[in-house]
């Protein structure tokens, strides 16, 4: 059966003045103040470091219990210290706020228990000031059932709006579509009385579907775009991308339609907006994954997109002592374009996700992740990284190792960088949202409010309740995670190679050791201007491990974190000890006493990656 309609299908829409065609008149980017923009880039992102931040989560700056932009803009120089190339926002539109945010009601303003559009211009200038960039999330999938492009299409299917979403007089078509959210949807068709139609929708059913088989919704979309980019953002997370077309004998996920309208918006970032980027969030194999960067020689559709498939699998492999779940996903993960990069990530506002793992995969991650059901949600984990660890410092570390070292830029997710805890009593993704802890005072320093006002709960529990767990606290401790995490931010950003360079494994006889190369090389002699080997123990038990490293036979490993230098490589078998879940970074430069040094052979990986 198809679920139920909007709410409240005798509601009147909201009033909005029209033009003499009958169209809404839009909120123009001309009637706010621009942001100062930052240097064009085009690579920006390929060695960045993105923090996700959720406003509504991070400081209340009018004490209302409810986080917001100018409470944001306070803390941006926390954010900047930490080390954060860009901030990454979730929705902060107007919305009913059905599902956090992800049910836009309006593309052109912003929540008001949030602020305005020119509280955000002042965030995104005095971000830019600090050399941070920002890009925000835009769902151009579907709406909420309140928007009122969603509105008028009920009330005047005759109208310029008619057509804007998916109607139909039966919910016999698109049968092939699966329901994502299987807990709380039985139909991707829901009955709408007023229009007495069906209208399509791949999530909740107060989320409509666009019809992006109407011109009309293509081109208000660009214009959506466009109003950001104007006011100076840095560019869009692109929400359920796979599902904007559908097609009758598909699965109505990544068909060729939503490629060629992902390449109508980068043409008009690329013309418009030179050094803006888009990031697709598609929750797919990397195999389909890769399509949403475009053609593979010039890459014109996203500049990154998520590789969803990878995290899981750190999770797997370091429970498992065996780095083969890793190693396999990326063996499996094919070249992307040089103009290209994925993100990846540990945790986000979301439940951990389980689609792209197998089934048997899947009750392995449950039996060892989940404790307790209400630990899940969809087909997911709710949980977030300290917990899902049990708060254990040195997988904290190696965790955090992987995500700064594997191919592609990091993501983290605010209040990891301390070990944030989550509450599984609250309902959904709410468990991983609660208020960032700022001190040990009342509200965690998030909010000055009554706490029965906050729009959650604070952690409270002895291990992570914010009297033991805030930033405050850390920064007066230098051995403290939040330290440690800075550090190897600063680390990470002194070489490029990690963002930019060829990604080899190196194999060894020890399965829980994970060892790759990151290389990358500049100049007309090609020699190499920067190699990483990075060395990783899934284990909880101390390792050995031979590391075949001849081709680098003279060179000297100098370990990044202390600026150590190791003995010297031999043609021999290059032996190393890691302690339980340690790990080492590695530069691994030319001994300048020895004849020839730094002109040994690129590897294969490390070819391609230079080549024009």
């Amino acid at each position: 059966m198809p679920a139920e309609g909007p709410a409240d299908p005798t509601a009147p829409a909201v009033e909005h003045e029209h033009t003499s065609d009958g169209h809404i008149v839009e909120t123009r980017s001309e009637d706010f103040a621009h942001a100062r923009n930052l240097p064009v880039d085009p690579d920006w992102f390929k060695t960045a470091v993105f923090y996700e931040v959720l406003v509504r989560a991070f400081n209340d700056s009018n004490h209302d219990g409810t986080g917001d932009i100018r409470g944001l803009t306070e803390k941006l120089d926390y954010i900047a210290w930490l080390g954060a190339d860009c901030i990454w926002l979730p929705p902060f539109y107007d919305s009913p706020l059905r599902d956090g945010g992800y049910d836009i009601r309006d593309f052109r303003a912003v929540l008001p228990e949030f602020g305005t559009v020119d509280d955000f211009v002042t965030f995104l200038d005095e971000a830019h000031k600090r050399g941070i960039r920002v890009v925000t999330d835009l769902v151009m999938n579907h709406t909420s059932d309140t928007h009122a492009w969603f509105q008028e299409s009920r009330n005047e299917p005759d109208g310029p709006y008619g057509d804007f979403y998916v109607w139909s007089d039966t919910e016999d078509m698109y049968k092939d579509a699966r329901i994502i959210f299987v807990d709380t949807e039985t139909s991707n068709w829901t009955w709408d009385p007023v229009r007495k139609q069906y209208y399509w929708h791949r999530f909740f059913s107060h989320q409509p579907d666009l019809n992006y088989d109407n011109p009309e919704v293509q081109d208000a979309m660009l214009d959506v775009l466009r109003f950001w980019l104007d006011l100076g953002i840095d560019g869009f997370r692109l929400d359920a991308v796979p599902y904007l077309f559908e097609r009758e004998g598909t699965n109505c996920e990544n068909l060729p339609e939503t490629h060629a309208f992902l390449k109508k918006c980068r043409a008009v970032i690329d013309a418009e907006y030179p050094g803006r980027v888009m990031l697709a969030e598609a929750n797919q194999w990397p195999t389909d994954v890769v399509e949403y960067f475009g053609e593979p020689e010039i890459g014109d559709e996203c500049h990154m997109a998520f590789h969803f498939p990878l995290m899981p699998r750190i999770f797997m492999a370091v429970r498992r002592q065996n780095r083969f779940p890793i190693s396999e996903i990326l063996a499996q993960t094919p070249s992307i374009p040089r103009t290209a990069q994925w993100g990846i990530f540990l945790r986000n506002h979301d439940e951990l996700t389980l689609e792209m793992v197998t089934d048997e995969e899947r009750d392995y991650m449950y039996s060892e992740y989940v404790t307790d059901p209400r630990m899940r949600a969809n087909i997911g984990i709710r949980r977030r990284l300290a917990p899902l660890l049990e708060n254990d410092r040195n997988q904290l570390e190696l965790f955090t190792a992987l995500l700064l070292s594997l191919p592609g830029s990091p993501v983290l997710y605010y209040g990891d960088e301390i070990g944030m805890g989550d509450n599984i009593w609250l309902g959904d993704r709410d468990a991983v949202r609660t208020p960032m802890q700022w001190t040990p005072d009342r509200n965690a320093g998030f909010s000055r409010a009554d706490p029965a006002r906050l729009y959650l709960p604070t952690i409270m529990d002895p291990t992570y309740g914010y009297q033991a767990v805030n930033i405050e606290s850390q920064l007066n401790s230098t051995n403290s995670l939040l330290h440690w995490t800075r550090r190897m931010i600063q680390v990470r950003k002194q070489h490029p190679a990690f963002g930019k360079a060829a990604f080899t494994e190196l194999g060894s006889a020890n399965p829980a050791v994970l060892s790759y190369l990151r290389e990358m090389e500049s100049g007309p002699d090609r020699n190499y201007s920067d190699v990483i080997l990075c060395v990783n123990n899934l284990s909880r038990y101390p390792q050995a491990v031979v590391l075949d490293l001849s081709r680098f036979a003279g060179w000297i490993p100098v370990e990044l974190t202390g600026s150590v230098p190791f003995p010297s490589i031999t043609e021999e078998g290059y032996m190393l000890t890691l302690p339980g879940h340690g790990f080492f970074w590695f530069a691994l430069q030319p001994d300048p006493t020895t004849e020839g040094a730094g002109t040994h052979p690129v590897s294969s990986e490390a070819e391609a990656a230079v080549k024009p």
